[in-house]
């Protein structure tokens, strides 16, 4: 993972690297051109949860649009969309004339970004990693990307304290449930979540465990697959209007439908953010996860 500005002005390479031993130290990679940072006014924000860190660290002002899964807080909605985190065009993020672009990692496609990096403005790929070191890394970041590492400092510093305490909440009521989660099920095509993914992660801060995790990524599974993979229960997220798949109906797929979570009709249904964008409501999305879990156990 690495975190790295691409631009004529300046660059930053240590974020990813911080531990949580250095969250209680002042920081010592201030950019070199840090007045450039705290002087960009005009930024674009690309990531759900790199602008819900904008706005928890009060830098909204500066923000003049943000992607398509940028939907929290709500008044990050009044900002101009310049599309999909994965389906971006440089003229939607030059459309708003930006002075710099603070970058989820896995934002694209990669034409897109190489035209970007190459038009002369600003900007900060900011580290995804579905930890909770991760989204202290994250934050981090964009506080340094912003020019305002103290207050990144401080936001970190509050957040490791919610997250170790909504795991330590998770813990002592673990409930080590078979957990799939599903992305999509239409035509009874099961896209489900393996290993190194938001879904996985969150699962396991929640206490529970990824129902398959012999692969990574996203992949369809068989009938056998989901047989073996016997979830507990089914996790899903909630959808746009016209891509909602009701939560029952991925019961009628008939390899489901005989496992514990299909005989039982166990399935949990959250906002997609919230629950796999890794920032700072995470800790809530961790006990929010774990409590419908202990719910189901007893």
């Amino acid at each position: 993972m690495r975190t790295l500005f691409h631009s004529r002005f300046y660059s930053l390479t240590a974020a990813c690297a911080l531990t949580a031993a250095a969250l209680l130290a002042p920081s010592k990679s201030l950019l070199a051109e840090g007045t450039l940072a705290q002087s960009a006014h005009r930024i674009v924000a690309v990531g759900g949860s790199v602008t819900e860190i904008v706005f928890a660290l009060g830098e909204e002002d500066r923000l003049v649009a943000r992607d398509t899964t940028s939907n929290h807080p709500a008044s990050a909605a009044k900002l101009p969309d310049v599309g999909y985190i994965r389906a971006l065009s440089p003229e939607g993020v030059m459309s708003v004339d930006p002075d710099l672009i603070l970058m989820l990692e896995g934002s694209g496609p990669v034409e897109t970004v190489d035209v970007l990096k190459k038009s002369g403005v600003a900007i900060a790929d900011i580290p995804e990693e579905f930890t909770d070191q991760g989204i202290l890394n994250k934050v981090l970041a964009v506080g340094e990307a912003l020019g305002v590492p103290e207050k990144a400092e401080k936001l970190a510093e509050k957040l490791k304290v919610d997250l170790e305490t909504a795991q330590s909440e998770a813990d002592m009521s673990s409930s080590d449930l078979r957990v799939l989660f599903i992305l999509t099920a239409r035509d009874g095509r099961i896209l489900a979540s393996g290993s190194e993914t938001a879904a996985s992660g969150i699962i396991a801060l929640a206490g529970a465990r990824n129902a398959v995790d012999d692969f990574s990524g996203y992949k369809q599974l068989s009938d056998e697959a989901v047989l073996s993979a016997a979830p507990d229960v089914v996790l899903m997220m909630q959808r746009g209007e016209n891509h909602n798949v009701h939560p029952e109906e991925v019961f009628d797929h008939p390899a489901l439908a005989q496992t514990p979570a299909g005989q039982n009709k166990r399935v949990i249904v959250m906002g997609g953010q919230y629950l796999l964008g890794f920032g700072p409501r995470t800790a809530d999305a961790i006990r929010e996860l774990s409590d419908q879990l202990s719910d189901i156990r007893s």
